[in-house]
C-alpha cells in the first residue's frame, strides 16, 4: 500500500545494525526519549528506530493534519521507506499500540511482527461514555488536565524520574494536539479504540503479536483477538500504564526472547 499524502517527516533516534530491526513507538504525550534505555540495550543486537510521532517531541505538528492511528502509521511507513528499513518488529505503547497496529494492517509488507504494551484499544462502554466530558475538559483546561490524567497512569513502582519526565512532557504539549489524538483514537468515524471496532480491526492484523498488559482482564480480551499461532499475551499485575519503564529489564529480555523465535523473515509473519 502506498504512503498517505499526509505523511510528515519524523525525528528519529537510531542505533545498532542487526536484524530484525525494531521500531519503538511512544504513546500519547510521550516522545522517543522514553525508549533511550531500551534502544541502548536492543541496539547491541538489532537496528533500532525510535521516532517522535507527529505533534510530539521534535517532529512537526501539522495544523491542518489529522492525528489518528492511520495518520501515525502513514508517517511511520514514510520513515521506514526513507531509511530503507523493514520489515520491522514494531513495538508500541498505549497510543503507539494503535499506531503499530495500523502500520501492520495498512502497510503489512513493512511489519514482521507487532509488540503492543497496554495498547489504547478495547475501550469498554464506561470508558467511551466518559470521553466527551474528558475531551471538553481537556480543551477547556489545557495541558494541566492532561498532567492530572497522566498522574493516574503511574503505578506504585513507577520510578520518580519517569513520573517527573512524563509530567513535564505532558505539560509542554499542545492541548489541541492531545485532544485531536484522542479524537482519532476513539471518536473519529474510522476509530478502532472502542472494543467492537477494535475486534474487527485487529482481525486484519495477520502477523505475530506479543501483548503485554498491566491487568489481566484486557490481556484476556487481547488473547481472543490473535489469529496467529505464534502470538502471545502476558499480564504484569502491579505495573502502572508505563510498564515498559516500570520493568525495563524484564521487557528487554521478553522482547529479545520472543523476537528470537520468529525465525526467518516470512516463516512466521503470515498465516
Amino acid at each position: 500500500m502506498t504512503t498517505r499524502p499526509s505523511a510528515v517527516p519524523l525525528h528519529c533516534d537510531q542505533g545498532g545494525t542487526g536484524a530484525p530491526p525494531l521500531l519503538l513507538v511512544h504513546g500519547w504525550g510521550g516522545d522517543a526519549g522514553e525508549w533511550a534505555p531500551h534502544l541502548a540495550a536492543w541496539s547491541r543486537r538489532h537496528r533500532v528506530l525510535a521516532p517522535d510521532l507527529r505533534g510530539h517531541g521534535r517532529s512537526p505538528a501539522p495544523a491542518d493534519g489529522d492525528y489518528g492511528p492511520r495518520d501515525f502509521a502513514a508517517d511511520l511507513a514514510a520513515l521506514l521507506h526513507r531509511l530503507d528499513t523493514g520489515p520491522v518488529v514494531a513495538v508500541g505503547h498505549s497510543m503507539g499500540g494503535q499506531a503499530v497496529t495500523a502500520l501492520a494492517v495498512e502497510h503489512p509488507a513493512l511489519v514482521r511482527a507487532v509488540v503492543v504494551l497496554d495498547p489504547a484499544y478495547g475501550a469498554d462502554e464506561a470508558e467511551l461514555a466518559r470521553l466527551p466530558t474528558e475531551q471538553e475538559a481537556l480543551r477547556a483546561e489545557g495541558a494541566g488536565w492532561a498532567v492530572r490524567f497522566v498522574r493516574g497512569a503511574f503505578g506504585p513502582h513507577t520510578p520518580p524520574g519517569v513520573r517527573a519526565r512524563h509530567e513535564r512532557l505532558m505539560a509542554a504539549m499542545d492541548p489541541d494536539v492531545l485532544a485531536r489524538c484522542r479524537d482519532g483514537m476513539y471518536l473519529a468515524p474510522d476509530a478502532f479504540g472502542a472494543r467492537a471496532a477494535a475486534r474487527a480491526y485487529l482481525a486484519r492484523r495477520r502477523c505475530p503479536v506479543l501483548g503485554v498488559y498491566s491487568n489481566e482482564a484486557p490481556a484476556d480480551w487481547e488473547r481472543a483477538s490473535l489469529p496467529h499461532p505464534y502470538s502471545r499475551v502476558e499480564a504484569w499485575p502491579g505495573c502502572g500504564h508505563y510498564l515498559h519503564e516500570d520493568r525495563r529489564e524484564a521487557l528487554v529480555e521478553l522482547v529479545e526472547e520472543w523476537t528470537a523465535g520468529l525465525g526467518e523473515p516470512g516463516a512466521t509473519t503470515s498465516l
